[in-house]
């Protein structure tokens, strides 16, 4: 790999602060928002579909615009980095990797990162740009930052529906980061074992990829031996495909 591009939310920045944040505004205790945030991530629904459960009908920019008029927007320090992000992109950079920061945020998201002085080539947020994940158009901006080709470029990210997939048919290389509600639960769903080059769970594990040929991170079971166990597993395990497990697989698939 030539270049590696990080999603913003949940791969460089923990999400604790904007949602406490959220529910400090509305007036709600943390752990029920947090609730809630779960739920729509469960059901492959946008984590901001929470807010409209509180306040129906919420128009969530308005709300945004609202909160900075009131001296309560956005905010960004060194507390809300992953403590990962320091020494991975720095040991990347040493490798003489590409490293660019590229995910969906606002310009004053943008301004904020850029103030942390992050060991990358360049930091820009979707509002920078003018569009949003998963719109082809912002990876095909992605594309034209990386400064190299598409399969020489690696996106990185923790959403399935918003990084992993629209990345990969951009012709990009992809890692899926097990990070964050969206990241843990979906983790283990076919379509993302299918479509990621790599599984990592630390942003640290990417300075081994530089290089690499590309196969998933995480080992290929023998055809011949899954084939046998999926024969005998199937029949014993038909309930639960109608289960939980199918839930899941069908609310992925309804938003990728």
């Amino acid at each position: 790999m030539e270049t590696i591009v990080l999603d913003i939310g949940e791969t460089l920045v923990r999400d604790d602060r904007h949602w406490a944040s959220w529910a400090d505004w509305l007036g709600v205790p943390p752990h029920t928002l947090s609730a809630l945030v779960g739920a729509a991530v469960a059901q492959g629904r946008e984590a901001t579909d929470a807010l409209r459960i509180l306040r129906p009908g919420m128009d969530v920019e308005e709300a945004c615009r609202a909160r900075a008029a009131a001296g309560r927007g956005e905010h960004l320090d060194e507390s809300d980095l992953y403590q990962d992000v320091r020494p991975a992109l720095g040991e990347l950079r040493a490798a003489g990797v590409r490293v660019v920061v590229a995910g969906d945020g606002t310009v004053r998201a943008g301004e904020l990162l850029r103030a942390l002085d992050l060991p990358a080539d360049l930091v820009v947020t979707s509002d920078e740009w003018g569009v949003r994940k998963p719109d082809p158009e912002f990876f095909a901006r992605v594309a034209g930052a990386s400064g190299a080709a598409p399969e020489a470029t690696l996106y990185v990210g923790d959403h399935p529906a918003d990084d992993l997939f629209p990345a990969a048919a951009a012709g990009l290389r992809t890692a899926h980061l097990r990070r964050g509600p969206y990241g843990h639960w979906w983790a283990d769903h076919p379509d993302v074992v299918e479509t990621a080059d790599f599984r990592i769970d630390a942003l640290t594990e990417l300075v081994g990829l530089v290089g690499s040929g590309g196969a998933s991170s995480d080992p290929a079971p023998d055809p011949a031996s899954a084939s046998a166990s999926d024969s005998a597993s199937d029949s014993a395990s038909a309930s639960a495909s109608v289960g939980a497990k199918g839930v899941r697989r069908g609310a992925l698939r309804s938003v990728r």
